[in-house]
């Protein structure tokens, strides 16, 4: 009897664990969360209002498809090429970024239902007299890596002999025809309506003999192991959005009835009123200080990372074993040769196919620093310890230590001295060197000045006050530099 009332107690208790798992099981299941990575120089599509919230056309459109058809999601503003490669690399699930379905994608990716119907215009400097293609015979066209607009500058380029100049934001895009250094450029027409209202109406205007060309629809990319569920739930909640009329309430709101006028008065709400530098700099100062944390801290972990590998490979060096003074050498020789971006986006988006694990954009980051970075520690420790007298080493092993004990005791205090100051200098390049891995989309110093220019089209001003964050920080570490040398040396 007692055996069967314990059996039947441990039964009983585990159909009530039972009962409270499953609808746990059931509530994690219908609240998924998926990763999306979208642009972040894409207004009004995807850009940070006055506040440094993100919001958007594809912002809004996409936290409703997930509200409706009950999965969370996580958008990351990567920027569109570092989303798109994160994609591809499996690192996120989808992109939502004004993406153009062409073929080429289809083929790559699982593309949603059409969202959205644009088409490419051509804008020109204000009162400027190219005004349609055949003007733009031996000029200069800007435009904007990977979009649609692009794929059809380079498509009519040869027609009618002008030549493209390429960049990855849209303001430097603007700047260049606004400066004269580019006579013309292209982009879609809601993006373009939105920079001409918000930063440019006394600079540029769309061009009047140009009809809007090549109209495409836009999509949202998935990677193809979400096809048969992230890509239906897409598909269906756009279908919903767009029977209940959210889908308009949602366009309505940032583009008004589609003109430039009413579109103005849509973004003016969303708009710094003080467009003054201090005005700018103070509606931005806790964003930009939030990039500079993130700036900091990467600088410290990866220049952590970097000394420790660093050291042992200048160590490495320096040892009496031709085969390991042969790794300290190729290694020194391959991270110092390789360009750190190229670095960073194969970390990030090449190591996860080939292990079929995604890396953190923080990671690869710290990674990026580590390797690059101590590659260039170690030349200097291996450096500094050569640069020690060779007498010193000899006149050691003369009174009997051996060779570890030599190095500790005698050649690594006189080398560390020498060392010094260029570990600080080190830590210098390190902060500097943060700015590239704004390519992996991490909120570091630039990538937030990308973010605040995205909105306001403020290049010049917002430039000029993360320069001035840079150069603040670095003022203050080469002190600290020069002091610590004059320590060493007293």
């Amino acid at each position: 009897m007692k055996r069967k009332w314990l059996w039947s107690t441990v039964f009983a208790s585990l159909l009530i664990v039972l009962g409270f798992m499953l609808p746990q099981q059931r509530v994690q299941a219908a609240e998924k969360t998926y990763t999306i990575g979208t642009d972040v120089t894409f207004a009004p599509f995807e850009f940070a209002d006055k506040n440094n919230k993100y919001v958007g056309i594809d912002i809004d459109l996409m936290n409703a498809i997930a509200k409706t058809e009950g999965f969370k999601v996580d958008i990351k503003p990567l920027g569109f090429n570092a989303a798109v490669q994160a994609l591809e690399a499996g690192q996120i699930d989808g992109v939502i970024a004004g993406m153009s379905i062409t073929k080429e994608r289809q083929e790559k990716f699982s593309m949603s239902d059409p969202y959205y119907k644009s088409g490419v215009v051509m804008a020109v400097a204000k009162g400027a007299k190219i005004q349609s293609l055949k003007d733009l015979r031996g000029k200069k066209v800007a435009v904007k890596t990977g979009t649609a607009s692009a794929d059809y500058a380079n498509s009519v380029k040869a027609k009618y002999g002008f030549s493209t100049v390429t960049f990855d934001d849209s303001n430097n895009v603007y700047d260049n025809v606004k400066t004269g250094n580019a006579q013309a450029c292209f982009e879609d027409k809601p993006v373009m309506q939105y920079a001409i209202a918000t930063s440019y109406k006394n600079d540029l205007e769309l061009a009047k003999n140009f009809k809007m060309a090549m109209a495409n629809n836009y999509g949202i990319a998935v990677k193809q192991s979400e096809a048969a569920t992230l890509t239906k739930k897409i598909n269906a909640g756009i279908k919903k959005l767009k029977a209940n009329g959210q889908y308009d309430k949602i366009v309505r709101k940032y583009l008004g009835n589609g003109s430039e006028a009413s579109q103005a008065k849509k973004t003016a709400a969303m708009q710094e009123t003080d467009r003054s530098f201090m005005g700018l700099l103070k509606s931005n100062w806790g964003t930009l200080m939030s990039g500079l944390g993130e700036t900091l801290w990467l600088t410290i972990v990866g220049i952590v990372c970097a000394t420790i590998v660093g050291i042992l490979i200048g160590l490495l060096g320096v040892v009496p074993n031709k085969f390991l003074q042969g790794v300290s050498t190729t290694f020194i020789y391959i991270f110092r040769g390789l360009p750190m971006m190229v670095l960073a986006l194969f970390i990030y988006s090449g190591v996860p196919s080939l292990i079929d694990q995604k890396v953190p954009a923080f990671i690869a980051g710290v990674i990026t620093l580590t390797l690059n970075e101590g590659a260039y520690t170690a030349a200097f420790v291996k450096g500094g310890i050569s640069a020690v007298d060779g007498g010193q080493m000899e006149a050691a092993r003369s009174l009997g230590l051996p060779w570890g004990k030599s190095m500790r005791r005698v050649i690594l205090p006189q080398g560390v001295k020498i060392m010094i100051p260029s570990f600080v200098n080190q830590f210098i390049i390190t902060l500097k060197d943060t700015s590239i891995l704004s390519v992996l989309g991490l909120l570091e110093l630039t990538q937030t000045g990308k973010i605040i220019i995205a909105r306001n089209m403020e290049g010049f001003k917002i430039w000029a006050m993360v320069a001035l964050i840079y150069l603040v920080i670095i003022t203050l570490l080469t002190w600290l530099s020069n002091w610590v040398q004059k320590k060493v040396n007293a």
